[in-house]
């Protein structure tokens, strides 16, 4: 008896054919270009590399499909997952510094006290240089007051009174930085007591 094959059972055919004549390990590529036509082939074309693409094992089942995303895509995806690598980092330390919160104190007045201790030192340092200003202060005051009595085109007064102007700014500016490490301190402080609050109910 004679069986009639339509053209869809006979490409099925002659896939199977050309599947189970590859060697066992050999791989089977599927793709479509842009006419929409199918193409089957152990590697990809050059002009291909573009497009998605299935992999086939030797009996035509689907083991793997792979998608080739745009330049806009990829760089999609590449932001996404540096941005899940940098939220996962930002946890690890997040219970890294819990921990380390727990652990270093049992109260939120030992917390207190360690802020004392920190503030202490800043606190001398500022008034050092509080005193340190009132000097150079008094001392450029005294040199404007000296140059105006007496030449104020004298090179040599001219020199000491800039290098006078630039020690109290030098000096302003190490002040503001330790009033700023004060803040810092303080806030530092205020959050780990907020923290370990959260953490301990304490």
């Amino acid at each position: 008896m004679l069986y009639k094959t339509n053209s869809h059972e006979l490409f099925l055919l002659i896939l199977a054919g050309l599947l189970f004549s590859l060697p066992v390990s050999a791989k089977t590529y599927k793709w479509v270009d842009d006419k929409g036509v199918t193409h089957y082939g152990e590697t990809i074309p050059p002009e291909y590399a573009s497009k998605d693409r299935t992999l086939l094992n030797k009996s035509g089942i689907v083991v793997k499909t792979q998608e080739v995303l745009t330049a806009d895509e990829r760089r999609a995806k590449e932001a996404a997952e540096a941005k899940g690598r940098s939220d996962e980092a930002i946890a690890r330390d997040m219970k890294r510094r819990d921990k380390s919160l727990v652990d270093s104190y049992n109260s939120v007045e030992e917390i207190e006290l360690a802020r004392t201790r920190s503030l202490q030192q800043v606190e001398a340092r500022i008034n050092s240089i509080n005193a340190r200003l009132k000097i150079d202060n008094n001392n450029l005051i005294l040199l404007e007051k000296n140059t105006a009595a007496h030449n104020k085109a004298h090179p040599a007064t001219s020199d000491e009174i800039r290098e006078a102007q630039a020690r109290v700014q030098q000096t302003e500016q190490d002040l503001d930085k330790y009033k700023a490490e004060k803040l810092s301190i303080n806030a530092r402080y205020d959050a780990d007591k907020a923290r370990y609050k959260e953490l301990t109910g304490k």
